[in-house]
């Protein structure tokens, strides 16, 4: 298939650059309603500094502002939707969404997709939960574009990573005063509003503040009764002030300042699928009467957890420094410190056993998710440093040369959580549990216990890079880049397990391993807390390259075949005994590609990118299956751990495909753009790490032979927008639609059979723009997303093999609304 893949797009390239000869067609991501603009020049950073879209030897995918706004994208997940070759995991909501490009899906631990604002990684968070790394809520206002950047960018850009890097860039403060007022409404009560300003203080400083602001019910509906009444609600504040400082006319100081805060319920899964067998008595009597009760909505589920809630909390303050030295020289220096906080309490499978007619009132759960008592479940520091130079010693030489830091450290000591595990509970924060449902189910190699983990994580990461571009004729260059990358991850776990014998009467233990903590009371425990202490320390570094060849034989057609290495650092997770540690995986990344523009017979681009990736100690999620109280005693059972996941280096696996880009201007007024992504994935081999004590083995959610998760064969987005022939008098009307389509998924094979590959997903998205309404500074917007109404699973818990049923993620449901924006000065 290597061969096969390769071939074909070089085929279709270089077809390509035979029929293609006319002038550059110019783009750039303007205005969708005005297809003139929106075929000119698109610049893109993807390289560190600014070029031609159409120059760039890298597969990207680029959105501008408008284009955003009329997809109605508010959180990272959305972007996927538009992207091919791009998925999201929502597996704990979409604030928590963890990106895969390529299929390079990120298990846990560091993300295999950078994401970059304002040329600076997202906050570090390491939890129970995929939380942070991400772009955060609140991030998509007000920017020059978003850049989906696919395959490993191991040399130029701060923390290294195997899958690809999203960037998004703000607008930047400028010299002249203007801004907006955007109010929007819409379906399940939503309400934004948007408000931006771009201030010159003087001809040397330059400030620019924005503020946005949305709320929005859930569209999830809690039957239960217990906790809130919807999930899957949006309420969120983000702010951000920028300031330049043009010291002097070759020095420029930007310093951009953000803080968001999302405040909801959280998000929900939905329990189907039960199987009788495993769970019995509470559970097993709940499960499928919840399953009954929600069967009759799709958009019906059912908590039983009181305290369900999540609060993200992010602030960051970015400053970069730019010297241009001379003409062959210029001097950046890129710093930042960010924080990151996450409380999140929820029921991780989605049951609700619970009883509020109880007295007092019972919480029954296979894990609940608590944060404890003043504390979060996330709460992190990072801090970033970079040292870069750019220059052009001489005419046909250009290069990138610096250095990265980065710290990641805890913000207020220990991150702990509250886990109960087959409880039955009145009060879990006091101990007040039983466990007749562990006991009911113990012969099932099942037994109820609460879990108090106390974690913190350190990370100290560092590298040296250089790349630089030699044209060495006219039409043809090459590029050369070398990064070596250091890191260091550390934790520090205090983890309490605590077993019933007797309702409300608690049993201490450590939990990795167990010796008995002395001390009768939990106050006593908790004093005794660091006979408990567990650590663990990963360290790992790499060298990573790049090489591409470069040729053009017109202005208009760029040809280019590359070879890179990416690398993803080892990591550690002292909250997971026996499986909470792991090595680097590398990818070996060639490719193939061509970069086309036209303006004869009809306005438009195309360009197509054939790759083939080489995984080597690929880092995989897997299962611990635990001890049974029978085996209990033998050498390997000396205790009985909670059920529990982690990341084992177990894979190698192989990753091809073609993508493709293209964008025609038929006539005036029209414009259509078409991306479309094939991918072949399989896992090749597997080496089945050694069952730690305490568990009998473990299991991979894929299987040799297999394709990846969350990495469909197919997928595409098609957009069509039409500008009305109107008199310039009235403003420019648009209409647009855009279609996408992912082609079945593979997801688990600890799903239930019929769930393990995911079902196709199907979108329609309509937008109406008009745009300077009646030469007045208004613009007025309607939108509609998942007009078709499709209805499906995003993501299955993977559950089923070890509980008898599963939990399934649900898409969002058919949304629209309606924008107003009031412009004023020069915007």
């Amino acid at each position: 298939m290597k061969t096969a893949a390769i071939s074909g797009g070089l085929a279709l390239g270089a077809m390509l650059c035979l029929c293609v000869t006319n002038p550059a067609l110019a783009q750039q991501a303007g205005s969708e309603s005005d297809d003139s603009s929106s075929l000119s020049d698109i610049i893109v950073t993807a390289r560190r500094v600014e070029e031609r879209l159409q120059d760039v030897p890298i597969s990207i995918t680029v959105f501008n502002q408008q284009q955003l706004s009329d997809r109605n994208v508010v959180t990272a997940g959305d972007i996927a939707t538009y992207t091919p070759s791009l998925t999201v995991n929502n597996s704990f909501g979409s604030d928590n969404s963890t990106f895969a490009i390529r299929g390079f899906v990120q298990a846990g631990g560091s993300q295999s997709v950078g994401v970059y604002f304002a040329d600076v990684i997202a906050p570090r968070a390491n939890g129970g939960t995929t939380a942070g790394n991400g772009a955060g809520v609140g991030s998509f206002f007000d920017l020059q574009n978003v850049q989906v950047l696919k395959g490993p960018q191991g040399t130029l850009f701060g923390r290294n990573t195997t899958g690809g890097s999203i960037l998004l860039v703000p607008e930047k403060p400028n010299g002249e005063f203007g801004g907006y007022v955007e109010q929007s409404g819409g379906n399940y009560d939503m309400e934004r509003t948007q408000a931006v300003v771009n201030l010159p203080l003087n001809d040397t400083v330059w400030f620019r503040f924005g503020i946005d602001h949305e709320t929005q019910d859930g569209y999830l509906r809690n039957v239960s009764g217990i906790g809130p009444s919807n999930f899957g609600d949006v309420d969120y504040t983000s702010v951000r002030a920028s300031m330049v400082v043009n010291i002097m006319p070759n020095l420029e100081n930007y310093t951009i300042a953000t803080w968001s805060d999302s405040t909801t319920n959280g998000d929900y899964p939905k329990a189907f699928g039960y199987t009788p067998g495993s769970i019995t008595t509470e559970l097993g009597a709940a499960i499928p009467q919840q399953i009954a009760s929600t069967s009759s909505h799709f958009y019906n589920v059912e908590n039983g957890n009181p305290y369900a809630a999540q609060d993200v909390n992010q602030w960051r303050v970015i400053n970069n420094t730019t010297w241009t030295a001379s003409d062959e020289l210029t001097i950046k220096n890129i710093a930042s410190y960010a924080q990151f906080r996450q409380f999140q309490s929820f029921n991780a499978f989605g049951e609700n056993g619970s009883s509020p007619l109880t007295a007092p009132p019972t919480i029954a759960s296979v894990v609940g998710i608590y944060p404890a008592p003043g504390s979060d479940n996330v709460d992190e520091s990072t801090t970033t440093e970079e040292l870069q130079f750019q220059g052009r010693p001489f005419d046909g030489l250009t290069y990138q040369a610096g250095g990265y830091l980065e710290v990641s450290l805890p913000v207020d000591g220990f991150q702990e959580t509250i886990s109960p595990t087959l409880l039955s509970c009145t009060d879990p924060f006091a101990y007040q549990c039983t466990d007749s449902v562990g006991q009911a189910i113990g012969r099932q190699g099942f037994v109820g216990s609460q879990t108090l983990s106390s974690t913190e994580y350190k990370f100290r990461d560092y590298a040296f890079y250089g790349q630089a571009t030699y044209q060495i004729l006219e039409q043809l260059s090459v590029t050369g880049g070398v990064r070596y990358t250091a890191d260091k991850s550390s934790g520090l776990g205090q983890n309490l397990q605590v077993h019933f014998p007797e309702p409300n009467v608690p049993s201490f233990s450590c939990a990795m391993p167990p010796p008995l903590v002395t001390g009768g009371t939990s106050a006593e425990v908790m004093a005794n807390r660091g006979l408990c202490d567990f650590s663990a320390v990963q360290n790992s570094h790499a060298p990573t390259w790049m090489f591409d060849l470069e040729y053009k034989p017109t202005s208009d057609v760029m040809l280019y075949a590359k070879d890179s290495r990416g690398y993803r650092q080892g990591s550690v997770n002292v909250s997971v005994y026996g499986l909470g540690s792991w090595a680097p995986e590398k990818v070996d990344t060639y490719e193939l590609g061509a970069k086309t523009s036209f303006m004869e017979p009809i306005h438009g681009m195309f360009d197509i990118t054939a790759f083939y990736n080489d995984f080597t100690n690929q880092q995989l999620m897997v299962n611990g299956v635990p001890c049974t109280p029978a085996q209990l005693g033998t050498p390997q059972c000396p205790f009985i751990p909670s059920p529990s996941s982690g990341i084992a280096n177990a894979g190698k696996s192989t990753i091809e495909g073609i993508e493709i880009s293209s964008s025609i201007s038929p006539f005036h007024g029209l414009r259509i753009d078409f991306d479309y992504a094939y991918l072949d994935t399989e896992l090749v081999s597997v080496t089945v790490p050694a069952p730690p004590l305490g568990f009998t083995a473990i299991n991979f959610p894929s299987t040799v032979g297999g394709p990846l998760p969350f990495a469909p064969k197919n997928k595409f987005s098609l957009t069509g927008t039409y500008t009305l022939p109107l008199n310039a008098d009235y403003g420019p009307i648009s209409v647009g639609a855009t279609y996408t389509y992912q082609s079945r998924e593979f997801d688990s094979e600890t799903a239930p059979p019929a769930f393990q590959t995911l079902g196709s997903e199907t979108n329609l998205n309509l937008n109406l723009n008009w745009n300077r309404l009646m030469g007045k500074p208004l613009d007025f917007s309607l939108f509609a997303t998942n007009v078709l109404g499709a209805k499906y699973y995003e993501a299955v818990g993977g559950i089923y093999q070890t509980f008898s049923y599963d939990v399934a993620y649900l898409n969002p449901p058919t949304m629209w609304g309606a924008r107003l924006r009031y412009h004023f000065g020069k915007s």
